[in-house]
C-alpha cells in the first residue's frame, strides 16, 4: 500500500528536509524571516529556509512566500507553485492570509516566475499540502505579529492587549483600531520574529482555513479568457510544429526541406538533430529528440506544411517492439522465478500446501496515455546566450536544467514564466517541449510559440507502463489469508526500474500476511514511460485490489469485511524507511479500518437488497499519505454495464483547507480511475497505434456516475488530494461488474457494453 512515486524521486532532495520526526512539513529552528518596505510604504514580507535552500542546491535561496500589504489594505500573496488543477493558487495563500488575519476579499493572488527566491517550484505527487501545512501559516503568523507589535508601539501599551480581525489590529482596552494599511510601513521597519516562536491559530477559529473558495482564475476560465501556455503571444512570435518520427528517437536520413521551405506563410523549416543520449526510457530525463521543425507566421500555416513533409527515418532496433510480444514475454517469463524478490516473509510454498483453498489468477493492465485537454505547448525567446520562456510545466526547476543543458548556457540564463496547466496528471513534469521550443528559438533566431497537436500529444508522451501480475493465494478452513504470492512482469533492464513501473516491499496486503512474497521480472522497453496521476498506484491498484476481492469471495465471506479482517486490530505499523531520500509516514491501520467504516455506512453497504443486475463493488488504496476507501454501484442489463455511483471516503489529516476544491480534487480523481478502465494505448512496430481521442475514448460527461465524498478526520498532519482518491476507483469499478454479473475483470481496459444480462 505505501507507495512512493516516480515524482517522490524526482522531488526527494526539495521534500527531505521539510518531513520532521512527526509528520510532514515541519521547519528548522534556523528558519527566518526576512522584511523590507514595500513600493509606496507598505510591507513586503519574505520567508526564507535556509536548510530546504541548501537541499535544493542553492547557497540561500529562500522558500516562499511573499506578502505585500499596500497603504489601503490590500494583501497581495505570491502563489510559487504551478497551477494544474489541483487548486494550489488558491490553497497555499490561504495557510498565510488565515494566520495574517486578513478579510480574503482583501485578498489578491499573484503567480511566481521562476526564482530561486520561492525554493522548490512544482505542482505534483500531492506534495503541497504537507510539504507547506506549517510553514506557510507562519509565515503570516509572523506578518500579524509584526503588524500587531507596530500598532502596540504607535499606542504605547502591551503587544498582549491588542488582538487581530479582518486586517483591523485592535486595543481591547480603549477600542483604538488601525487598518493593517495604516501600520504597514511601521511595520516594515521592525525585526521579523522567529516563526518557530508563534502560537498558530487555534483551529476552532479559522476564518479562511475550513471555508469552500472559489478558485481565483475561475472568472477567467468561465469567461474563455486568455490564462493557459497555449494563449500565450509575445511581441514578434512566430509559430513552430515539431514531426518527430513515430518510432521514438529514430534518426532522419532525409527530408524534404527546401519544398517544405518554398511553401506560403512558411518562414523556415530545419532539421533539429536529437541528443546523442535522450535517457530512454525513462521519459523523465529526455531532452530534445530528432526531428524536423516548421516555423510560420501561424500555426495553422505550419501544421499544412507538415502535411507535405516527406522524411525518412533509419531503422530503430525499438520498431520490433509490440504490446502483443510484451504480453508474450510476461507470459513466458511468468513461468520461471522472478529476477528480483522485492519482499519475502515467511514460507510461502509451505503455507500453500497447507491451505484449504488455493486461488490463482493473471492480472494486466495496458500503457496509459495522459491525455491532457491542452496539447504540450510552450513559447521561447531566445536572444544573446539567453533564452525567456513561457511554458504550462509542472517542474519548470527541471526545465530550466535541461534547457541550460541542452543550449550550453548558465540556468541563471533561463528565465521561466510559470503559465496555468490546461491538463498535468503528471506529464508536464517532462520538459520536453520546453527544450524543443528554446532549440527551435535559438536555430529560427526568433520568438516562437511551438504547439504540438494532438497526435503528437499521443504519440510521443510519457505512457504509464503496462504491467502484469501473476497471483497465487492460500486460504484455510476459516477463510482466513494465510499465504500471498505475485510474480510482477514489468518493464526495464538490468537493475533499473521503468519510470513509474515500480512496486514498494509494503504494497497490500505486505506486512498484513505471515507468508508472502512479491517478485518482479523486467522485459526491455524503449519507449519513455513515466508518472501519470497516482503514479505506479493506478495499475497496481486494480490488479492487488480486484485479487483481493477475488479472495475474499472464494473465502464465502463479505469483501469489505474481509479487507477489514486481514488488516486487524487498529495499530500503527513501523514507519517504512526512507525513500529516495526522504522520510514517509508510518502505516496507521485504525485510519484505514475508518475510512473502510465510513464509505460502508455512507453507501449503504450490506444494508439493502440489490435488485437483480445490480452490485456493489469495494476497495481500499493507500497513496500518497491519504487512506481512501471507495464503493462503486453498477447496474447490468441487455445494453451492457450502467455506472449509477461512486462513494468515495478519505482519510487525508487534521484539516480540509478548501471543501471546495477538496471535493473537486475527488471526484475527479475518481472519474479519472473510472475512465481509465476503457483507455488503452498500443504499441505496434515501436509506435502507438492511437492517434486522437476517437481510438482513445475520455469519459463523457454523459457516461460520469454522481460521485458522493465524504471525508474523515484524524489527528495526522493535512495531505494532498490531487492523488489518492484515484487508485480504489479502479478495483472497486471490477468488483462491481463482477458483483453484477458474475463476469471478474482481470484485464484491462473493458468495455461496458461487453457485460450484458436480460
Amino acid at each position: 500500500m505505501a507507495r512512493t512515486s516516480t515524482l517522490e524521486q524526482a522531488t526527494a532532495t526539495t521534500a527531505v528536509q521539510a518531513m520532521p520526526e512527526s509528520g510532514p512539513a515541519a521547519i528548522s529552528r534556523r528558519t527566518f524571516l526576512t522584511v523590507s518596505a514595500a513600493a509606496g510604504g507598505g510591507l513586503l514580507l519574505g520567508f526564507t529556509l535556509p536548510q530546504l535552500a541548501k537541499a535544493n542546491g542553492a547557497a540561500a535561496a529562500p522558500l516562499n512566500a511573499f506578502v505585500r500589504i499596500a497603504r489601503d489594505g490590500i494583501v497581495t500573496i505570491i502563489a510559487k507553485s504551478p497551477e494544474v488543477g489541483q487548486g494550489v493558487k488558491n490553497m497555499l495563500p490561504m495557510l498565510i492570509a488565515e494566520e495574517l488575519d486578513v478579510a480574503w476579499k482583501n485578498v489578491r493572488i499573484e503567480q511566481a516566475k521562476l526564482d530561486p527566491v520561492y525554493g522548490p517550484q512544482f505542482a505534483g505527487g500531492s506534495f503541497s499540502t504537507p510539504m507547506h501545512w506549517d510553514s506557510l501559516r507562519r509565515v503570516g503568523a509572523a506578518g500579524r505579529h509584526m503588524l500587531v507589535t507596530a500598532a502596540a508601539q504607535t499606542w504605547g501599551v502591551p503587544a498582549e492587549e491588542c488582538e487581530t480581525s479582518e486586517g483591523v489590529v485592535r486595543h481591547k482596552g480603549s477600542g483604538k483600531t488601525l487598518t493593517y494599511g495604516e501600520l504597514a510601513a511601521k511595520a516594515a521597519r521592525l525585526k521579523a520574529p522567529d516563526p518557530n516562536s508563534l502560537k498558530l491559530k487555534d483551529p476552532k477559529d479559522y476564518k479562511i482555513i475550513g471555508q469552500p473558495l472559489p478558485g481565483v482564475d475561475n472568472p477567467l476560465i468561465v469567461e474563455g479568457k486568455p490564462l493557459f501556455g497555449i494563449d500565450v503571444k509575445v511581441p514578434g512570435m512566430r509559430h513552430a510544429v515539431f514531426q518527430k518520427s513515430p518510432v521514438v528517437g529514430s534518426r532522419i536520413v532525409s527530408a524534404n526541406i527546401d519544398e517544405i521551405k518554398a511553401l506560403p506563410g512558411v518562414r523556415n523549416a530545419f532539421i533539429v538533430r536529437g541528443a546523442d543520449d535522450n535517457g530512454l526510457p525513462d521519459g523523465m530525463s529526455v531532452t530534445v529528440l530528432e526531428g524536423v521543425a516548421i516555423v510560420a507566421d501561424s500555426w495553422w500555416v505550419a501544421e499544412r506544411a507538415r502535411q507535405k513533409l516527406k522524411i525518412e527515418w533509419a531503422e530503430n532496433p525499438i520498431a520490433t517492439q509490440s504490446s502483443k510480444s510484451f504480453a508474450e514475454q510476461a507470459e513466458r517469463l511468468s513461468k520461471e522465478a522472478p529476477t528480483k524478490v522485492v519482499r519475502k516473509d515467511g514460507d510461502v510454498d509451505a503455507a500453500l500446501g497447507r491451505a484449504a483453498k488455493t486461488v490463482e489468477a493473471a492480472y494486466a493492465y495496458p500503457f496509459l496515455s495522459h491525455a491532457t485537454l491542452e496539447p504540450q505547448n510552450c513559447t521561447a525567446h531566445y536572444k544573446n546566450g539567453k533564452v525567456e520562456i513561457w511554458a504550462p510545466t509542472q517542474m519548470p526547476d527541471r526545465g530550466r536544467a535541461l534547457v541550460a543543458s541542452t543550449l550550453g548556457i548558465k540556468p541563471e540564463d533561463v528565465t521561466i514564466h510559470l503559465i496555468r496547466c490546461g491538463g498535468g496528471f503528471g506529464r508536464r513534469l517532462a520538459n520536453d517541449y520546453m527544450v524543443e521550443a528554446a532549440v527551435i528559438s535559438k536555430m529560427q533566431g526568433e520568438p516562437v510559440k511551438l504547439v504540438w497537436n494532438r497526435t503528437d500529444d499521443m504519440r510521443h508522451d510519457m505512457y504509464r507502463p503496462a504491467g502484469f501480475h501473476y497471483f497465487k493465494a492460500g486460504l484455510d478452513a476459516d477463510g482466513k489469508l494465510i499465504a500471498f504470492r505475485d510474480h510482477f512482469v514489468t518493464f526495464g533492464e538490468g537493475d533499473k526500474v521503468a519510470s513509474s513501473a515500480e512496486i514498494t516491499e509494503n504494497e497490500f496486503p505486505a506486512r498484513f500476511v505471515d507468508n508472502l512474497e512479491i517478485g518482479m521480472s523486467l522485459i526491455p522497453l524503449g519507449i519513455p514511460t513515466g508518472p501519470l496521476r497516482a503514479p505506479g498506484s493506478n495499475g497496481l491498484a486494480f490488479a492487488f485490489g480486484s485479487f483481493m476481492d477475488e479472495l475474499a469471495h472464494a473465502a464465502g465471506k463479505d469483501p469489505l469485511e474481509f479487507l477489514l479482517e486481514v488488516f486487524g486490530e487498529p495499530r500503527v505499523l513501523e514507519a517504512p524507511p526512507p525513500a529516495f531520500g526522504m522520510r514517509m509516514p508510518p502505516f496507521d491501520v485504525g485510519r484505514a479500518r475508518g475510512v473502510l467504516e465510513l464509505v460502508r455506512e455512507k453507501s449503504g453497504w450490506g444494508q439493502r437488497q440489490l435488485p437483480k443486475g445490480t452490485g456493489m463493488g469495494v476497495a481500499f488504496y493507500y497513496s500518497h499519505m491519504g487512506y481512501f476507501a471507495e464503493v462503486v454501484q453498477v447496474t447490468a442489463g441487455p445494453q451492457g454495464i450502467k455506472l449509477d455511483k461512486i462513494w468515495v471516503a478519505g482519510d487525508v489529516g487534521s484539516q480540509i483547507i478548501n471543501p471546495s476544491m477538496a471535493k473537486n480534487q475527488c471526484e475527479g480523481a475518481a472519474l479519472d480511475g473510472i475512465g481509465e478502465c476503457f483507455q488503452e494505448i498500443t504499441i505496434e512496430g515501436g509506435s502507438v497505434v492511437q492517434s486522437n481521442l476517437h481510438e482513445y475514448p475520455l469519459l463523457r460527461m454523459n457516461q460520469a456516475p454522481p460521485v458522493e465524498v465524504h471525508f474523515r478526520l484524524s489527528d495526522a498532519p493535512p495531505t494532498g488530494l490531487g492523488e489518492p482518491a484515484l487508485p480504489p476507483a479502479i478495483p472497486a469499478l471490477c468488483n462491481a461488474i463482477f458483483a453484477a454479473t458474475g463476469q471478474r475483470v482481470r484485464k484491462l481496459p473493458i468495455k461496458l457494453t461487453d457485460f450484458r444480462i436480460t
